[in-house]
């Protein structure tokens, strides 16, 4: 799954788009690496988000193509 649906999906991020262009702007990292849009997730990758000042980092558990805003965080663990 690419790396904006999943953070929408996820809820993450809010809409997809808006992930694309944070990925656009090397705002989103996976493993310390700054990925484009279209990067293929897997799990137990660690994704880093900017938004603005602050950074979260989540880990990958699961994924799948829709899920319910109550079960969206159980596709990612945060990580300090």
């Amino acid at each position: 799954m690419r790396i904006d649906k999943f953070l929408k999906i996820s809820r993450l991020v809010k809409r997809r788009t808006v992930a694309k262009e944070m990925a656009e702007q090397g705002r989103i990292k996976v493993n310390d690496r700054v990925v484009k849009s279209s990067y293929d997730v897997k799990l137990g990758d660690i994704i880093e988000v900017g938004y603005g000042t602050r950074q979260v980092k989540a880990k990958v558990l699961d994924i799948r193509e829709t899920t319910k805003k109550a079960e969206a965080s159980e596709l990612y663990e945060l990580v300090d």
